[in-house]
């Protein structure tokens, strides 16, 4: 029996519980979720859902109907409403995914599919460093740099930086950031999604990807340079670039391209948001697991309404078993 996927539902107060609740009334959850027991009863029984919750040592890959199997964690609320922030729940949400993480390292798990944190939640609870899960996992896992990729049904968009005030972005685009970046793409497009010749389009930083100087030099001076190191290091692939992130995304071009990699968060994450918003999965390259997870925030509004959709947790369920090897 293949071990199972380790999932963390993320925000209590969140849509998180409500999909990994739905989906197992649907018979579509497989895996492990890490979580409160009393607060994922709780959420059952405001949901209204025949499901119940068993060990986690009784998991059973063929029988998933009904069912939803517990790796427990002790939630400093338990009895938080949904729809309502607690800072106190802090911890819980990242003990869930250091839980997680080592039962990957024990090998119970294969791989880490995460639900929606609230960042500022985390961070007002005592983590104010707190940026976000590719970071988090970036750390816990001693590495220099991970890479953030989405992925729709027509587009996947990794980002040279993540979760940074927009005044910050230009700094931030170096010749060794960027080439570092490439180069983490370049390895998992090659090791990880097995493109014999994988096929990156680099976008570049200013309008115009910086029209030879006069709309800026970090095009020509950063990008450029990191796209030519790339390149002669993995001749097998076929990088380029930089190209105006304006029309970048049009067909055809878009049929001759495996990946794109975006400068920063807002240029490169809209257009796969409007290809498949709900549907879409976040992939974090360069870490020695494979962790991917939805591409939607708690919503708050939604939490314990039953209203929410499970597309983009399957989604994510589905992609994890891909990239492990596993087919269902």
């Amino acid at each position: 029996m293949s071990r199972p996927l380790a999932v963390t539902p993320g925000e209590p107060g969140g849509i998180g519980p409500d999909l990994c609740i739905q989906a197992a009334c649907d018979g579509a959850f497989r895996g492990i979720v890490i979580a409160d027991p009393i607060l994922m009863q709780r959420r059952i029984h405001l949901l209204g859902l025949p499901v119940r919750l068993e060990s986690a040592d009784a998991y059973d890959p063929n029988r998933t109907q009904g069912v939803l199997y517990v790796d427990p964690v002790a939630c400093a609320r338990p009895e938080q409403a949904p729809g309502v922030l607690h800072p106190d729940n802090a911890r819980y949400v990242l003990s869930c995914l250091d839980q997680a993480m080592q039962g990957i390292a024990d090998g119970r798990y294969r791989a880490l599919v995460t639900g929606p944190v609230h960042k500022a939640m985390i961070r007002d609870g005592g983590f104010p460093n707190f940026t976000g899960h590719t970071e988090y996992l970036r750390d816990a896992y001693g590495l220099d740099d991970v890479v953030m990729m989405l992925a729709s049904p027509r587009y996947r968009v990794a980002l040279v930086t993540t979760h940074l005030p927009l005044r910050a972005v230009p700094d931030a685009i170096t010749k060794d950031r960027v080439t570092a970046i490439l180069d983490i793409v370049t390895r998992a497009f090659t090791e990880v999604y097995g493109v014999t010749h994988p096929r990156i389009a680099v976008l570049g930083l200013n309008p115009h990807a910086g029209e030879s100087g006069h709309l800026g030099h970090e095009d020509d001076q950063q990008i450029r340079p990191a796209i030519e190191t790339i390149q002669a290091r993995y001749p097998h692939a076929q990088l380029s670039g930089p190209w105006p992130a304006d029309t970048a995304f049009n067909a055809p071009f878009r049929e001759t391209v495996d990946c794109y990699v975006a400068m920063y968060h807002d240029q490169g994450l809209p257009i796969v948001k409007a290809d498949g918003f709900g549907d879409s999965v976040n992939v974090t390259l360069g870490l020695p697991i494979v962790r991917t997870s939805v591409d939607h925030g708690t919503a708050l509004d939604l939490a314990g309404t039953g209203r929410g959709s499970t597309g983009g947790l399957i989604a994510a369920l589905a992609e994890a078993d891909r990239l492990t090897g596993v087919t269902l």
